[in-house]
């Protein structure tokens, strides 16, 4: 029986993905150093800090990966409020909408920081909807590892047999199947070259998994 549903946030709620990849490539001239777009896309999924942190390994800087993540929340924050293009993905509105009418638990757990995840709730007010949110940012492993996603599953109340996670990223798939969640894989317009090979159910469209299409699989 499905009881609970677990969601990630950019790609798969918000099309903050853009704004993300325009904030780290301001970032990445700042420090004077050049990610290739091959490498930027493998760490889709993961949190700010884990980013930075392989970031500076990578590129062997001689400054804190704490100094790399203010810079780049610095000018989210800056693009998140001259942005008016943001928008939800199309059609996540009405299934979380669905998914709550139809007594499913709602749990949000993303690699964003706390701080971006109340300001997109608050900004397309979501908070009704959901009983719990979680930040990969304030866990201690970020997203392939499996922490946040079993972290979600214990808020839901629920036991994994009974829940399924919506990710849209190579990282997310992982960490989902490593906590013995099904997943299911969004293919989102701004997720490029992402894995979905892992995934239970690969989709294009929310319609796709409508409550009573998604509910089959319980």
């Amino acid at each position: 029986m499905l009881n609970a549903v677990i969601f990630d946030m950019d790609g798969v709620i918000v099309d903050s993905e853009p704004l993300h990849h325009k904030a780290y490539k301001k970032m990445f001239v700042d420090f004077e150093i050049e990610v290739s777009d091959a490498l930027f896309e493998t760490f889709t999924g993961e949190a700010t800090l884990a980013i930075c942190q392989k970031i500076c390994e990578n590129f062997k800087l001689d400054v804190p990966p704490e100094k790399l993540v203010q810079r780049k929340r610095e000018y989210f924050n800056r693009l998140f409020d001259e942005d008016k293009e943001l928008e939800l993905i199309e059609g996540v509105s009405d299934l979380i909408e669905e998914y709550h009418n139809a007594g499913l638990t709602l749990v949000l757990a993303s690699s964003a920081s706390m701080q971006n995840i109340d300001r997109i709730f608050k900004r397309f007010d979501l908070d009704h909807y959901f009983i719990a949110k979680l930040s990969g940012a304030d866990l201690k492993a970020s997203k392939p590892h499996p922490e946040i996603f079993i972290k979600a599953t214990q808020a839901s109340g629920f036991a994994k047999e009974h829940c399924f996670v919506i990710e849209d990223s190579t990282n997310g798939i992982k960490a989902a199947k490593a906590a013995g969640l099904f997943c299911v894989g969004f293919d989102s317009p701004n997720s490029k070259n992402q894995e979905y090979s892992q995934a239970d159910l690969r989709i294009n469209s929310y319609k796709e998994i409508e409550y009573l299409k998604i509910k089959t699989f319980f």
